[in-house]
């Protein structure tokens, strides 16, 4: 069973009206991890029995007449910064591959498993998620299964690459910088970053990535992701951020017209360099939503300034918070080199540093609202340039880009607006091209509907050249 073939809905349903099930469910997603994953090294934790236990516990419930939930039976990889019962959270570190099993799990995973989502293993990520791209000292490089000489981007690349390969339906994913739009768009499916409390980040631990991230379902499809959405969001008394699910059922929203009015198309945003394969890529979808009835109105000068330094302030100075205290110690090479980096900036700054980037992020956000304007989205490029090689650099008009080829995402975090992709199509490299959708705070409901009826338009459905079963 190849995931990429049926939606999240419609495996449900087979669930439900037993036609197939949940333990059928996941003997193919453990078919699938133990075909592909050798080669793209997406699923770093794998138990196949404690998987297979968890799917025959729902197929009971369902046996038994007992609630089984919007997701029964989905197959479900947990990125590895996020507790899971049963499974080491090593953060993709070194520093944490000898810690025991967690006892519990994460909230975003205790609802996803109380919707009747079966976890099958856990989902390759970078050390501490600190780069947009995903290796580590433990597992080593993840793959894309679009081209995988090529990275899935991160950090929640495991994600990423086992849902563009069809490994499983499902997975999760959170997002500081672009961690959950960067690994979709470059790997050729629907990404979405809620507005920030949509899905709460409560637990014991305070954030890792503060106020800039937030966490959240990954699908291959925007109604998929949606219906995902509706069993994960709402408050939670951990988190004094988290928002009321207030309002109708995100998925049902996707049922009306979902063709928006008026878009604002931002090819730089005021201030990145996209290669010029993905801006032409991503004009030729603006210039299809046109001919299908939308009104663009371009703006260039959304941003007037590149707010990469003041985003990295910010990260690093929770980065330094959270290991700065191993500087010195036994531990600290046990630190990926280039984490190390981010450590040492972090401990330069000092608190007016970080009080300025947030009152930075406070005049970014009023600066996109005003961009906005009566428009129902705001279009850019998610991604600037071509993503790296396992052994290069990423590129922009075939120069190495350094982290610039990421330049479209961080921004967004720091505004905290709700913001998607959607793939519009393939560079020459291979890798797919998405457009990034941006809303007005708390209008992920109006972010969705653009993305699906983007969606819907363009059809970018593709099987990935390294598929499921391939040898």
């Amino acid at each position: 069973m190849d995931f990429r073939k049926a939606s999240i809905e419609a495996l449900v349903a087979d669930v439900r009206a037993r036609r197939t099930s949940a333990r059928e469910l996941m003997d193919a997603a453990i078919a699938n991890i133990e075909a592909a994953n050798p080669r793209l090294n997406a699923v770093c934790a794998f138990d196949p029995a404690l998987a297979r236990k968890a799917a025959v516990a729902v197929d009971e419930r369902l046996a038994a007449g007992d609630p089984v939930g919007p997701l029964a039976g989905m197959p479900l990889l947990v990125k590895d910064l996020e507790d899971a019962a049963g499974y080491k959270t090593t953060f993709g570190s070194a520093l944490h591959q000898d810690v025991a099993p967690a006892r519990g799990d994460s909230v975003l995973v205790g609802r996803l498993k109380a919707a009747g989502a079966v976890v099958a293993g856990k989902a390759n990520t970078p050390a501490f998620g600190f780069k947009g791209v995903t290796d580590n000292i433990p597992f080593g490089f993840t793959r894309n299964p679009w081209a995988p000489d090529y990275t899935a981007g991160g950090s929640s690349g495991g994600s990423g690459s086992a849902l563009a390969a069809g490994m499983v339906p499902l997975a999760t994913g959170s997002d500081g910088g672009g961690s959950i739009r960067i690994p979709a768009a470059v790997c050729g499916f629907a990404g979405l970053k809620t507005t920030q409390g949509q899905v709460p980040m409560g637990g014991p631990s305070a954030p890792g990535s503060g106020v800039l991230a937030v966490k959240g379902p990954m699908a291959l499809r925007v109604r998929d992701t949606a219906l995902a959405l509706d069993a994960v969001r709402g408050p939670d008394p951990s988190d004094p951020f988290s928002l009321p699910a207030t309002g109708p059922s995100w998925r049902a929203a996707l049922d009306a017209d979902n063709r928006p009015r008026k878009v604002v198309w931002s090819p730089t945003l005021g201030f990145a360099r996209p290669d010029r394969e993905v801006l032409a890529a991503c004009r030729a979808a603006v210039d299809t939503l046109a001919r299908a009835g939308v009104e663009i109105v371009e703006n260039d000068a959304v941003f007037d300034l590149n707010p990469g330094g003041a985003w990295y302030a910010m990260w690093a100075a929770q980065r330094a918070r959270a290991q700065g205290k191993l500087r010195g110690g036994p531990d600290w090479e046990k630190i990926d080199p280039d984490l190390r980096v981010q450590i040492e900036h972090g401990l330069s700054l000092t608190a007016v540093d970080y009080a300025e980037s947030l009152d930075l992020a406070h005049r970014l956000a009023f600066a996109l609202n005003e961009a906005l304007g009566d428009a129902d989205v705001l279009l850019s490029p998610a991604i600037a340039g071509v993503p790296p090689r396992i052994d290069g650099p990423a590129l922009i008009d075939g120069e190495s880009a350094g982290a610039d080829w990421v330049q479209y995402t961080p921004v967004i975090n720091m505004t905290r607006n709700p913001a998607g992709v959607v793939p519009v199509g393939l560079a020459s490299a291979g890798t797919p091209i998405s457009l990034q959708v941006v809303g007005r705070h708390r209008d992920d409901v109006g972010v969705l509907k653009a993305m699906c009826f983007l969606e819907d338009l363009l059809q970018p459905r593709f099987d990935a050249p390294f598929g499921v079963g391939a040898g």
